[in-house]
């Protein structure tokens, strides 16, 4: 269908999937300038009768209706056209360039809580939008989860809804009213499992993807309590009993007790970050009466120092306010002593003692934010900035303060106003700049955050994080080169960054400078000997290069270090099967289905271990495995193929070849195999009919005279 044009405009450039609803396809439309790209979505129709076809017309018209509708978010694809040609049925989509929140969040493991709020308050976003169109999105999975390149925003993709058409254009006319099962094993709830979707069924989902997110767990790896289905995943995460209590609720295995829709969810995840993240407002300064005399000075004295200030009245009272700012000066320089020697509670303990002293010092509440900033107290780090701005507006150091804490607590539009005041007024300030950058970064947009990052650098270069941020922001541009700069930049500044060799080293595997790649993390193993990411890198670098003895001790300590990453297991036994270790190779690909059971190329390449050490029986289980796993898997019919050979079943083998065939037409050692089977069949059949040929009589004996 490559190159192909549908509905006069759309010419197709490539397949992007396929299933039993149908194809997707990249098309360019070239009605457009600059032939813009878009989606086509072709939906099967299962029978091609007048009848099932008007069914089927009324439907598509119905549901196409209601994702033109939908695609008025600016976080759903829009619906461009559809259209009915040759008795198929198209769908024309906005192409959204992105990522898949799943490869996002195989990359990263475990995220923290912060990250999730934030990702949950996104989707539930989108979903109330959805549901208050009365509409049910059906199939709400990481890889339906885009995060869009232009501004990092996450989009949401590919309704069921599109689904539900091709459903219910099977079978009879006046059978449209059935309702089929779709959605995603992992993210789909018993209700809907049954084909009885509801708004909660969506809330479902969100609640498993945020719960797969805390854990680092695949959804359909996390057990369930035995008596009430309940999903078991608490003990695998670090969550707050607040937070841990609203993604119970989303998950409920009766619908009933879920939020009913998105907007009822929505509701209640902004009343817990109000109760958790509630700020002091700013507000105009307070002046405050004179503070009046405890001490017990000498009278004496007193009135000796007011004669000689020339009053008893006005002067008295300046005296002794210049005695407490003394004394909160104090103070404040020993809160700072502490604050650079690290100290952070005791600097907090002599900020306090100070602003009892003069409660509008707008430095000690500045130098009291910075500490509690440090101490990771954000709340109460952003009232103090707060609380110094209000004494003193145009402080730029309590702004840039108030901007890195706003940062933290993920409120990034106000952190990034916060950043852009204070280089409004100073465009000198490196600071500003660099929390400007890190905002950018948070949003994904890695240009204008390397800009922002630039212009820090100009005013400070020595920055070891400013440099290692830019060089992050340039590898997820996958400009490999310019990041590695960056990165050895950063490691000039600060040699033992385990971190920055990480990422270096990533950056190098990139560009196939496996060797120095492997120099990097060791570096990380040097500095951290239990940076199990690393281990694992170290060893994927080796086997690029056919080291297989040193990647295997590579992988032995990322099992080690981590026993549930079914990535390093898995790539232990293909080292070890390299190396033709078969046994234990599949001991390791045995660990990797317990921890994913439908882990299809586990089965796979156990399948072709047997059947180097001859154990075709076995070897053909394997291989029946990985075909009920991943049934267009075309390599594992052939190797089924292979076995049955080995064990002279060549009818099934020829079966196992066509299969393979059937799934890559282009497989031409299945073809092979299938010619070599069906001419030893031949053969077998031959000498079958040969025998079953009653035995010839001996030919007359001629007689002289006869005839």
């Amino acid at each position: 269908m490559t190159g192909s044009q549908l509905g006069g405009r759309y010419r197709i450039i490539k397949q992007l999937g396929e299933g039993g609803f149908g194809a997707t396809f990249l098309a360019a439309d070239s009605h457009l300038p600059g032939n813009h790209n878009c989606l086509v979505k072709q939906l099967k129709p299962a029978a091609t009768d007048p009848a099932t076809l008007d069914i089927a017309r009324r439907l598509f018209d119905t549901e196409a209706k209601v994702l033109h509708e939908l695609g008025s978010h600016p976080q759903i694809p829009q619906l461009l056209a559809y259209f009915e040609e040759n008795q198929q049925f198209y769908l024309v989509e906005e192409f959204i360039p992105g990522r898949e929140l799943s490869e996002e969040m195989a990359e990263r493991g475990q995220w923290g809580e912060t990250e999730v709020i934030s990702l949950v308050a996104g989707l539930l976003d989108i979903l109330a939008f959805v549901h208050g169109k009365n509409a049910i999105h059906r199939d709400v999975n990481p890889r339906n989860i885009i995060r869009r390149h232009s501004d990092g925003k996450l989009v949401l993709i590919d309704f069921g809804a599109v689904k539900q058409i091709t459903t219910q254009m099977v079978g009879a006319p006046g059978a449209s009213g059935f309702t089929v099962c779709i959605g995603t094993p992992g993210y789909m709830p018993c209700e809907q499992a049954l084909g009885k979707p509801k708004f909660s069924s969506d809330i479902y989902a969100v609640g498993m993807i945020a719960i797969e997110a805390l854990t680092g767990v695949q959804s359909l790896q996390l057990p369930k309590d035995g008596e009430t289905e309940e999903i078991i995943w608490r003990d695998k995460a670090n969550v707050s009993p607040e937070f841990g209590n609203f993604l119970d609720k989303m998950v409920r295995y009766d619908f009933r007790e879920r939020y009913a829709a998105a907007a009822e969810a929505k509701a209640a995840l902004e009343m817990l970050q109000q109760a958790t993240l509630a700020t002091v407002p700013i507000m105009q300064p307070v002046i405050n009466p004179p503070v009046k005399a405890t001490g017990k000075k000498p009278l004496k004295l007193l009135a000796l120092l007011l004669v000689l200030l020339g009053s008893a009245g006005g002067g008295g009272v300046y005296l002794l306010n210049a005695f407490n700012s003394a004394s909160a000066n104090e103070l404040y320089d020993r809160a700072l002593t502490l604050y650079n020697l690290n100290r952070y509670e005791e600097a907090l303990g002599f900020y306090d003692k100070a602003l009892s002293i003069v409660p509008e010092y707008a430095e000690v509440w500045q130098g009291k934010g910075k500490v509690l900033l440090d101490l990771q107290r954000y709340d109460e780090a952003l009232a103090a900035y707060d609380r110094a701005i209000q004494i003193q507006p145009d402080s730029l150091d309590a702004w840039t303060g108030r901007g890195f804490a706003l940062d933290a607590l993920q409120r990034w539009e106000e952190a990034l106003a916060a950043f852009d005041r204070v280089i409004t007024a100073n465009p000198d300030t490196a600071i500003a700049w660099e929390g400007k950058g890190n905002v950018l970064l948070h949003w994904l947009l890695y240009e204008q955050a390397i800009s922002a990052y630039d212009q820090a650098l100009k005013l400070q270069p020595d920055s070891a994080t400013m440099w290692y941020n830019r060089g992050w922001a340039l590898q997820n541009l996958q400009e490999w080169k310019q990041a590695i700069n960056s990165y050895d930049k950063s490691l000039e500044l600060k040699f033992d960054n385990a971190t920055t060799w990480y990422h270096r080293g990533n950056c190098l595997m990139q560009i196939n400078k496996n060797q120095e790649a492997v120099a990097s993390y060791d570096k990380v193993v040097r500095f951290q000997p239990k940076h199990h990411p690393a281990w694992f890198s170290r060893g994927i670098a080796q086997m690029k290069m056919n080291r297989y003895e040193d990647a295997i001790t590579s992988f032995q300590q990322a099992t080690q270090l981590k026993p549930n990453h079914p990535a390093s297991w898995y790539n232990l036994a293909w080292s070890l099967q390299q190396l033709r270790r078969y046994e234990q190779a599949i001991d390791a690909y045995n660990t990797v289905l317990e921890l994913q059971p439908s882990q299809y190329l586990a089965w796979y390449n156990i399948g072709n271990s047997l059947y180097n050490l001859q154990r075709y029986q076995e070897a053909i289980h394997a291989y029946d495995e990985a075909v009920y796993s991943q049934q267009n898997h075309a390599e594992s019919w052939y190797s089924r193929g292979n076995a049955l050979f080995a064990l002279t079943r060549y009818a099934e083998a020829i079966s196992s070849y066509e299969k393979a065939i059937r799934y890559q037409p282009d497989y031409d050692e299945a073809k092979a195999g299938k010619k070599r089977a069906e001419k030893k069949q031949a053969e077998i059949e031959e000498l079958l009919r040969k025998k079953q040929q009653p035995p010839q009589p001996p030919p007359k004996k001629m007689v002289n005279g006869d005839g």
